[in-house]
């Protein structure tokens, strides 16, 4: 290997009978890989080493010569360690600056809007490339959003990041929040922006959500939001229908049974849900049904919101 090396610096820098030729088609001739790649260049690797792992991984054809070449290009900087992305016959100056200069491969974990902590631990578990155990969180204190990370970045950090962006999302939400609210906090519009999180996915549809679960509570009306007797069932989503049982059951979390909000979330809600529930829909509404679309049909008045309930009855018989 020395005199490998040896000889390669004689040629490239004395520029010998046709050796400099070679060196320069050698530097710059398209490599073997045939189609795009990723590989993981593991922290304390040296030259042979990383070698050895692209020519595993086909992105160069010689592994001595590779290594050769980053020893007297080392005045370029040093070679990193972290997932790379390489393009189909990189030549070895490709791969020598994407070794030294290129931007790591951005790795994505979404957390979608309305899930709960037991379905996004999972999710976080599974994260290929993040490393460490996930640590413990509340509900709702991470924000619904897509995260960016690079290969052994830890669960840990990410967790911290997601939960910072709910606090600050949170705190915009508030700052931004309409007069005379029924709300006596940050904290109870994140409980509030959950609900209407679990009751609607339609985006047109949260403010107006808001806005009957804000009149409610400014009646002093029980929510009766299904999404709450679900968690109080289940501490999330139910794999079944909610039945006569789960509605009278006597929990916190039943708002057919107690009046005003749950003692916390029952989801992450997304920033819509956050501000919907801050400035929610001005509007008379009291009552809110499925329609048998995907939407709600909303009503002002039990007997309106009656006729509702029997129309999507119909629908689904």
């Amino acid at each position: 290997m020395k005199r490998f090396l040896f000889l390669l610096a004689i040629l490239l820098v004395a520029g010998a009978a046709g050796g400099w030729v070679w060196a320069q088609r050698t530097w710059v001739a398209p490599g073997p890989l045939a189609a795009p790649a990723q590989l993981v260049i593991p922290r304390g690797a040296n030259g042979p080493a990383i070698g050895a792992l692209l020519a595993e991984a086909g992105v160069i054809a010689d592994a001595r010569l590779f290594t050769a070449a980053a020893w007297i290009t080392r005045g370029q900087g040093p070679l990193r360690a972290a997932e790379f992305a390489f393009p189909p016959t990189a030549s070895l100056e490709q791969v020598l600056e994407i070794l030294r200069r290129a931007r790591p491969v951005q790795r994505r974990v979404t957390i979608p809007e309305g899930l709960t902590i037991r379905q996004i631990q999972p999710l976080l578990e599974r994260a290929e490339g993040l490393t460490g155990d996930t640590p413990p969180f509340a509900e709702a204190a991470l924000l619904p959003e897509t995260y960016t990370y690079q290969w052994g970045d830890t669960r840990a950090a990410l967790v911290a990041r997601a939960d910072a962006a709910m606090d600050t999302a949170l705190a915009e939400a508030w700052a931004a929040r309409a007069q005379n609210l029924p709300l006596a906090s940050a904290r109870e519009a994140l409980v509030l922006a959950s609900i209407v999180e679990r009751e609607t996915a339609r985006p047109e549809e949260r403010a107006r959500v808001a806005g009957v679960f804000i009149n409610r509570l400014r009646r002093g009306m029980p929510l009766q939001s299904d999404p709450t007797v679900a968690y109080a069932a289940a501490a999330g989503p139910l794999d079944r229908p909610i039945s006569r049982a789960d509605l009278d059951r006597d929990h916190p979390f039943n708002t057919y049974r107690i009046r005003g909000l749950p003692p916390g979330p029952i989801a992450a809600p997304g920033v819509a849900s956050l501000r919907a529930v801050t400035r929610p829909e001005v509007h008379e509404f009291l009552y809110f049904v499925a329609d048998g679309t995907g939407g709600h049909a909303f009503a002002r008045t039990l007997e309106e919101h009656n006729q509702n309930v029997a129309r999507w009855r119909a629908l689904t018989r």
